[in-house]
């Protein structure tokens, strides 16, 4: 065989292996494609599957009583962030008892900054006992990461989640109203506003109880200077006698409709909530009272509170659960508010955090059966699993836990 012809014939095998080669690329760049596919309200484009690793950075408190935390997180592995949409949380798998570290922690906390490709940051408020019952802990989660997690120490985190986010469309203002720690997704739509929106009309109503309380309040304080179109309300239900008004607070009191009616202009607006309970059973309804489109009203409490969803009809009959893991089987009478709910009521531990269908923690592959839910999950669900926390049977059920 001549040099040219087996030339010829190598050049035509190298080039027959890299085609091969490319078609499995391709192949699997398609399949991860499929996977992380999501609506955009869910997994930002380049998101990872399962858990990743990083490390803290940095940590500085936000507020004068110290009783939020920034946490700055950047990737063990080095590579760049995806983006993400401004209002979205991270889900973390935390080990508070390093005794026991099977049983880890599972907790979703708010990005609070616009996206980054090199570092991402939280702020997490300290959780105590609840007013009036010290008998009862504080937060774990919370505890965990203000007394314990320091610059160097690494994370397992979940990629960005959830269904609360800014819409993008600059022609909408922007009501953003955050009650305490609930600032902390309103101040990632702030920033990411007047970064890439200057000339949109964001309002943000902030309540606090005092000054103390009040955190990235010089931030806030210098985008309202720079930025015409953006107006910051402060509400302080208890001022301190060193909290002056018109410099520290504008209002004193609470956010209530009263209070947007006289500073809003007329018009159309987009209106975002986040805070406890009470904000919300008491501004979410006034606001559809007021005329705004249940479309324009978006909100988000704390952890697993919310306010009741549209419900869903599930079925509710007697069904037997098979916990195919756990080697359980039970007796569904229709009484427990969801599958997690039912698994934790008889022992069976499973993985949790958002409590809401937001965050994918407890999401468990159906290995037999279908489920019902009381309101569409935010959380992209794989197929043939499901997400515990919102779920019901509708037939009998065999569950991979």
């Amino acid at each position: 065989m001549t040099g040219p012809m087996l030339l010829l014939l190598i050049t035509s095998a190298l080039l027959a292996q890299i085609g091969a080669g490319a078609g499995i690329a391709f192949w699997r760049y398609q399949r991860r494609r499929a996977r992380f596919a999501a609506p955009a309200a869910v997994a930002p484009r380049g998101a990872w599957a399962g858990w990743r690793q990083f490390r803290v950075v940095g940590r500085e408190f936000e507020d004068a009583a110290q009783s939020q935390c920034s946490f700055y997180l950047a990737p063990l592995d080095g590579q760049p962030l995806p983006p993400y949409k401004p209002g979205q949380f991270l889900t973390f798998r935390l080990t508070p008892d390093p005794a026991a570290p099977d049983h880890p922690l599972v907790r979703c906390y708010s990005l609070s900054d616009q996206p980054g490709p090199a570092r991402w940051r939280i702020t997490v408020k300290r959780v105590p006992a609840p007013a009036g019952r010290p008998d009862l802990p504080p937060g774990v989660g919370s505890g965990f990461l203000h007394d314990w997690v320091q610059a160097g120490d690494v994370l397992d985190v979940r990629a960005p989640a959830g269904g609360f986010w800014l819409d993008p469309d600059p022609a909408t203002p922007a009501v953003l109203i955050a009650g305490g720690i609930g600032i902390t997704p309103m101040f990632s739509m702030a920033a990411w506003a007047v970064s890439h929106q200057p000339g949109r009309a964001v309002h943000l109503f902030y309540g606090v109880r005092d000054g103390a309380e009040l955190a990235f309040g010089e931030t806030l304080a210098r985008f309202a200077r720079a930025h015409p179109a953006f107006h910051l309300h402060r509400a302080f239900s208890r001022p301190r006698t060193q909290d002056l008004p018109g410099r520290h607070f504008e209002t004193e009191g609470r956010i209530d409709l009263a209070l947007l009616k006289e500073n809003l202009p007329r018009g159309r607006h987009q209106f975002y909530i986040c805070g406890p309970q009470a904000m919300l059973e008491s501004l979410v309804p006034a606001l559809h009272g007021w005329g705004v489109p249940p479309g324009d009203v978006h909100y988000e409490a704390f952890g697993p509170a919310s306010l009741p969803a549209p419900q869903t009809e599930v079925v509710g009959a007697p069904a037997e659960v098979h916990f195919a893991r756990s080697g359980r089987m039970l007796d569904w009478d229709g009484t427990a508010a969801n599958l997690l709910d039912f698994a934790e009521a008889h022992g069976i531990a499973v993985d949790s955090g958002c409590r809401a269908g937001s965050c994918g923690a407890c999401e468990t592959r159906i290995v037999a059966g279908e489920v019902a839910y009381t309101h569409p999950p935010d959380h992209d669900i794989a197929p043939g699993h499901c997400l515990l926390c919102l779920a019901k049977p509708a037939t009998a059920l065999e569950l991979e836990a």
